[in-house]
């Protein structure tokens, strides 16, 4: 029997995950700032979808360009995206910079963290798959590559990024006085990694927290609201709590505009589970950007490989979900070693090091990559806010 086609998406199920395409200079999502004008979807899976930009030489086109195509097309049943570009009136202009002058006065902002930087939520759908590893060896290579990253580790009861990264201490209140607490912060290669963790706030790192869902869900808001984040930060990655439960379906809420990362292993067990986490994303809007197998085979010494979990899961968990299978780490002694000692693998010379800067590689140049924002005219929204006040309707922003 021949496979049947996709159905292609609802239109509202597009202008749900367009809701995730922030316009950086501006804070706010195309759709609210009225940027979006019209969705189609055809039966062949092509979906048109008509933007207006406040100058049609905005610099930020290309960065809104690969969102909204990366998001659309992580839908199934869409075979093509394809958007057709406009230039907002000067009413229409004035009313978009009104809208993000609102949604700055409403929200104050929803989050700390600087509306340019890019979440990555690394989940799993259950524990003992090495997702807190991938999560700082990812980190460590960002941050080698100069790009100033955040890491929140709201694996609340399985705290562990602090030991991962040999980051000691208690987390402190920022020096200013203010009401914020200080990440802490590890230089490694060219850029920075700044952590929050409960690892970071107990007395000793074997305190079992009883807590229940809502305080959970209370802890993980605090660190979103009430960090003093560095307001250049490139990239914040989200050691997620495996599963599907409170927290996870709390930080989905509290930032749409993240994308998933799904790390499995190879045993078909673990990517069954995973598929769990893929739907829930999807079902709250989040864009599913790729899956990693982790553990994926061991290489002897004369180079011959052993699966010893299996073979084939993180593949068909990527098939499964429409997604690109980003790597395969192989099972290495220095990620153990590393993750025991504080030495990120990714630093030291190895097979998974190699596999990790492979996959870093793919996140910052096609995945997800940073925000360029040098050839921005008016970069922060502050800026704008105040010309807008000066002028009546504001100057020209991408």
């Amino acid at each position: 029997m021949p496979t049947p086609r996709p159905t292609p998406p609802d239109t509202g199920e597009v202008y749900e995950l367009l809701r995730g395409v922030i316009d950086p200079e501006l804070g706010s999502d195309i759709v609210d700032l009225g940027m979006v004008r019209g969705v189609e979807s055809a039966a062949d899976g092509t979906v048109s979808i008509k933007i207006a930009l406040t100058t049609a030489r905005c610099p930020l086109r290309g960065q809104i360009q690969k969102d909204v195509t990366t998001r659309v097309g992580s839908l199934p049943g869409v075979g093509s995206v394809e958007i057709a570009w406009a230039e907002l009136t000067a009413e229409e202009k004035a009313r978009t910079m009104g809208n993000a002058r609102l949604r700055a006065a409403e929200s104050a902002p929803p989050t700390a963290i600087p509306p340019t930087a890019k979440v990555l939520m690394i989940a799993s759908g259950k524990g003992g798959v090495g997702k807190s590893a991938v999560t700082v060896n990812l980190a460590a290579e960002l941050a080698q590559r100069g790009l100033e990253v955040g890491i929140i580790d709201a694996d609340i009861w399985g705290f562990s990024v602090p030991r991962m990264l040999g980051i000691e201490g208690r987390l402190q209140a920022v020096e200013s006085g203010e009401k914020k607490i200080a990440p802490k912060t590890k230089r490694v290669g060219r850029g920075e990694i700044h952590v929050v963790s409960m690892g970071l706030l107990v007395e000793q790192e074997e305190s079992a927290l009883m807590w229940r869902g809502l305080i959970l869900s209370r802890a993980v808001q605090h660190f979103l609201e009430d960090v003093c984040w560095p307001t250049d930060l490139d990239y914040v990655l989200i050691d997620m709590p495996p599963g599907t439960g409170d927290v996870q379906m709390g930080l989905a809420r509290m930032l749409p505009r993240a994308d998933m990362i799904v790390v499995t292993t190879p045993a078909v067990s673990a990517q069954k589970v995973a598929v769990r986490v893929v739907n829930m994303g999807r079902r709250s809007h989040l864009r599913v950007a790729g899956v990693i197998e982790n553990m994926s085979v061991f290489v002897s010494e004369e180079g011959k490989e052993y699966a010893l979990f299996g073979r084939g899961g993180g593949q068909a968990l990527a098939a499964d979900a429409g997604v690109p299978l980003l790597g395969c780490i192989p099972i290495d002694p220095s990620v153990a070693e590393g993750s025991d000692e504080g030495r990120p693998a990714v630093l030291q010379p190895g097979p998974a090091a190699r596999e990790i800067r492979k996959i870093v590689e793919q996140i910052v140049e096609e995945i997800v990559p940073p925000v360029e924002m040098q050839s921005c005219s008016a970069r922060i929204l502050e800026a704008a806010i105040a010309n807008l006040d000066a002028v009546g309707t504001g100057p020209a922003t991408g």
